[in-house]
């Protein structure tokens, strides 16, 4: 006999985050076509983000190592006023005591070397022309361990016992077709207004970073500068450090140290304007690069989940006919993508970290870059901030893919996905 009260409705299923994680587990296992090709997007993308970020990180290294390392030192210190109006009056900057200043900052933990440097703009002569030049004096031991990468293009350094020697950069040698063991004579103009001249022997020509720099520079031994200046002292002392990333920190000390009364003190990339126009030049360049690899990134990831979500519209189907709640649906397709994204992140750091090692140990011949004769081997730098970056990219964008396609698999009618089966 028939009952006159009604069947009770079925409830759907509640399942446990821990059978969700296992069907989802799984799912990808059970799906290898499907997982692999979603892995292969996020594992490409990822790497792709590290090699490019790394390029790009290793060409403001290099460059900001070659400004350091051929010019400028990690930092200066010279009177106020010095870095603004010295090139055209250096002996009113002069420094009272460059040794023992020289010898206090050497305390620093972190500095490797501090040199003495003595600027003078004047005329080189070589009987027939003459060309305006911006000398330098220098101390010869102590500059030729900085000058890691400056390029020696005929002869020698200068030695510590050098003195009425001269080394020119290749502009001033070309320009005056001047060469090595040649003479020459440079004239200046002293604080009392009188000219004083030098009989200089050419020992070498030498290339920096800097065409514009090589074009004028001429360096000589500081015992000679001063004889030239006719002075005992210099203008700016120039502070080596062990490692580049101390500088800003060595820079704020000696600010607050103050050495000597009026102190200015400059670090490399501030007495250089042209690496901070150089890096947002580039930076600006290679950031539309990356966005472009970031849309092909995201493209690919968006296109690999939906495919492999949507070709399971009838799987889905009968998992909510068989009483699953649509919440169920749309927590096992996260949880997939989930997944599938830690997994692409890790294949993608492993082959964006060995395909960098790779590069670099190989290296990338670069053509020398604005304003600069010297090529280059490139690198390809891993960095934490690279790895995270790309990492976080990579896992949010499969995660953010998955997240239309099974909000559309849960709302879906359950009988319209099961004849997708037929």
């Amino acid at each position: 006999m028939l009952s006159d009260t009604p069947a009770k409705r079925r409830r759907p299923t509640r399942l446990a985050f821990r059978a969700k994680f296992t069907l989802a587990v799984r799912n990808v296992l059970r799906h290898r076509g499907r997982a692999f090709t979603t892995l292969g997007a996020v594992a490409f993308g990822v790497a792709t983000l590290i090699l490019s970020q790394g390029f790009v990180e290793d060409i403001f290294v290099q460059l900001g190592e070659a400004i350091i390392h051929s010019q400028t030192g990690h930092i200066q210190l010279a009177h106020e006023g010095y870095f603004v109006h010295g090139a055209h009056k250096p002996d009113g900057y002069l420094v009272a005591d460059p040794e023992g200043d020289k010898a206090r900052i050497a305390t620093m933990p972190e500095v490797e070397d501090v040199m003495a440097r003595l600027g003078f703009p004047g005329l080189l002569s070589n009987g027939r022309a003459d060309l305006p030049i911006l000398g330098e004096g220098i101390e010869p031991a102590k500059e030729e361990k900085l000058g890691s990468f400056v390029k020696i293009s005929s002869g020698r350094r200068l030695k510590a016992d050098d003195h009425f020697h001269a080394l020119l950069g290749d502009g001033v040698a070309k320009s005056l077709r001047l060469k090595t063991g040649d003479r020459a004579v440079l004239m200046v103009s002293t604080k009392d207004g009188a000219t004083n001249t030098l009989d200089v022997e050419v020992v070498g020509t030498f290339q920096s970073f800097s065409k514009e720099y090589d074009n004028r520079a001429v360096k000589l031994p500081l015992s000679a500068a001063q004889e030239l200046m006719n002075t005992k002292t210099a203008n700016t002392l120039v502070v080596s450090l062990k490692q580049t990333a101390d500088t800003r920190k060595v820079a704020s000390t000696l600010t607050e140290r103050n050495v000597w009364r009026d102190q200015e003190v400059k670090m490399w990339d501030q007495i250089n304007d042209f690496y901070p126009k150089t890096v947002a030049l580039y930076g600006k360049q290679f950031g539309g690069l990356r966005m472009v690899i970031l849309l092909m990134v995201l493209l690919s990831v968006v296109n690999a989940v939906n495919t492999g979500v949507f070709e399971r519209t009838a799987e889905f189907g009968t998992a909510r006919a068989l009483g699953n709640r649509r919440r169920n649906i749309l927590e096992i397709i996260l949880i997939e993508n989930s997944l599938l994204g830690l997994l692409g992140v890790a294949a993608g750091v492993g082959i964006g970290v060995g395909v960098a090692k790779a590069v670099s140990h190989v290296g990338i011949p670069m053509p020398p870059p604005p304003n600069s004769d010297l090529p280059y081997v490139a690198l390809v730098r891993v960095s934490w901030n690279a790895i995270i970056t790309a990492s976080a990219i990579g896992f949010t964008a499969t995660f953010v893919a998955s997240i239309f396609p099974a909000v559309k698999m849960a709302r879906m009618d359950i009988a319209a996905a099961l004849r997708k089966a037929i």
